[in-house]
């Protein structure tokens, strides 16, 4: 920053804060935080040859990055970003399985308030007319709904922002 407050990087690291400071526009002196979380993880002289190698342009985006996985590994430090991606592409597929579900069960029943026609009922209208009776059976747990048991699965990420 050269004249006034001295970068949080360069605060943290007790050193005179230059003009042409690399760390100065991307950790300002009122968050060190953010600074002090990527240094703990990646190492000041990592982030600043990574700054360096890139265009000015995308340095912003690549701290940004940098402050996210600094985040992600304090939480989580053997998965980190990963562990946060595993479990939300597993509750897609969870929220995937619960709809197609909902979906056979609307159509269930709309088959079943349709007034009956003469026509001969096809093999895969009473197979899937059989089903539909037995659609009720099914146990809640196997389709991932939360159960009166208390035997939810917990969030692992505790529903925290990874940017804090």
């Amino acid at each position: 920053m050269g004249g006034s407050s001295p970068c949080a990087s360069c605060k943290l690291l007790r050193r005179r804060c230059a003009k042409d400071c690399i760390f100065a526009p991307y950790f300002p002196s009122d968050d060190p935080q953010k600074f002090a979380m990527v240094h703990k993880v990646f190492g000041a002289s990592n982030v600043s040859k990574m700054l360096q190698e890139l265009p000015v342009h995308q340095r912003a985006d690549a701290v940004s990055s940098l402050v996210y996985e600094a985040n992600a590994r304090v939480r989580d430090p053997v998965y980190g970003c990963v562990g946060a991606i595993s479990y939300l592409q597993n509750q897609v597929s969870q929220l995937q399985m619960q709809l197609a579900m909902a979906q056979a069960e609307i159509l269930c029943i709309q088959m079943q308030q349709e007034p009956a026609l003469p026509t001969q009922i096809d093999q895969d209208e009473k197979s899937l007319l059989l089903s539909c009776n037995n659609f009720n059976n099914i146990n809640p747990q196997y389709l991932g709904y939360a159960s009166s048991s208390g035997n939810a699965i917990q969030d692992p990420l505790k529903r925290e922002s990874l940017w804090t």
